[in-house]
This record gives structure tokens, sequence and C-alpha cells, in this order.
């Protein structure tokens, strides 16, 4: 499946989790997150991630695996998802590091997650604050069939704008490089 999304930046808080919340009921998660490459950086090179993602939420503590494939959609960087869930993290960490991978960063994600249907999809539109970057983000995602990203994208677009967002406000920012590169100029801080 490829995980159809778009990014933006929110410029009034505020009043997009008023609109967020006449949708749907709002799950409040903090992520942890490790993104993995290779020790000659390929992966990142390649524009794909493997991750292992620890969320903490009201309904518990689960851990999952990740890989994202390169981008099949530039515009909106969608791309072909892989995750399956992990019932031990620690052994997950191990066997990435035994398989020779080497941790490229780690960060904090701070999330409010509401899943609704929208234009005959299900969608996930998540607000997410990084605490080591300026401002909040959402994100509206979808999973489809590879032919079905360009209506997918367009129908992502529609929800956004009902949201209040602006076409100027979307981004392909990434938190992995924000992060890396606020941390590049600060030292090597890691989130504790």
């Amino acid at each position: 499946m490829i995980e159809a999304e778009l990014k933006a930046r929110v410029r009034s808080p505020e009043a997009i989790t008023r609109r967020l919340d006449e949708r749907a009921m709002a799950r409040v998660e903090v992520y942890q997150d490790t993104y993995y490459d290779r020790p000659d950086g390929s992966l990142e090179k390649a524009d794909r991630e493997l991750r292992v993602r620890t969320v903490h939420g009201a309904e518990g503590t689960r851990t999952v695996l990740t890989f994202k494939d390169a981008p099949i959609d530039e515009d909106s960087r969608s791309k072909p998802e892989h995750e399956t869930r992990v019932e031990d993290e620690a052994a997950a960490h191990a066997i990435l590091r035994g398989l020779g991978y080497v941790e490229h960063i780690a960060l904090e994600k701070h999330c409010r997650n509401y899943a609704f249907e929208a234009r005959g999809r299900q969608m996930l539109a998540t607000l997410v604050r990084v605490p080591e970057i300026d401002g909040t983000f959402v994100e509206v995602e979808t999973l489809v069939e590879a032919d079905e990203v360009s209506a997918a994208v367009e129908d992502i677009h529609h929800v956004l704008v009902e949201l209040g967002v602006g076409l100027a406000d979307l981004t392909r920012e990434t938190y992995t490089g924000a992060v890396a590169a606020l941390r590049g100029s600060l030292g090597a801080i890691r989130p504790q």
C-alpha cells in the first residue's frame, strides 16, 4: 500500500484542533522514533526510511517496525509503506543493529490523531509537535493502491482546505531533516 499524505505548517493550532474535534475523537500519543540507516547512509540517500516507533498513549504502549520506500510521487512525497507490530522493542533494535544498521536519528513527536472518513476514504489527520522544532504541523494521510495516489492526494488537499490550511502552508520538510539540522548547529543533542 501507498501512504498518500500531505503535511502543512499550522498557523492557528487552536482553530484546526476545534475543526478536527468536530470530526472525530482525538487520540493523544507520544511517539518515540528511532530511524536506522546503513553505515554508508544509503537509505537516506535513496529517500527510504527504516524506523522503530514506540507509541505511548492512553490505551497503553505499542511498538511498530516500519519501512518506507522511496516516494512514488515527488510533489506529495507519498511512499510505499510496510509496517508491522513488534512484541519486544529492545529485540527490534538489537536485530537491526545486529544486521549492521546504525542509528541515524532519534526524535520524539507529540501527536493528536483523528481517524475519520472524508471524500469516501478513511483518513488519519495528525497534529504534530516535535519539541525541538518550532511550530505545529498537520499531516493528513490515507492508504491507497499506487494507481490511486493522485486522486487521494487531491482528496487530502480538499480536507486540508476544509480544515483551514492554505496551499502556501504545505511543506515537504521532514522532521528528521529539521532535527538533524538543528542538532548539527547545536552539537549532537538527543532528547531525553
